[in-house]
């Protein structure tokens, strides 16, 4: 029997959600082993003179423990 454990992490990008996602997956890989998949529970955008200027993920990611 294996235990998948799940982390919510915060990640920001100036270029898009998918690059946001892409640094979240990144730095949390740094640190946690044999990830199984990443869900993106929540989308915002920082917005200044009507235009965005940064995309934010909040994201679940899960992996296995041994």
């Amino acid at each position: 029997m294996s235990i998948v454990k799940v982390i919510e992490v915060l990640a920001t990008s100036d270029e898009s959600f998918e690059a946001a996602t892409k640094n979240a997956l990144k730095e949390a890989s740094k640190s946690v082993k044999n990830i199984e998949s990443i869900y993106v529970k929540e989308m915002n955008a920082k917005v200044v003179n009507n235009e965005i200027v940064s995309y934010g993920v909040n994201a679940k990611i899960s992996f296995k423990v041994e």
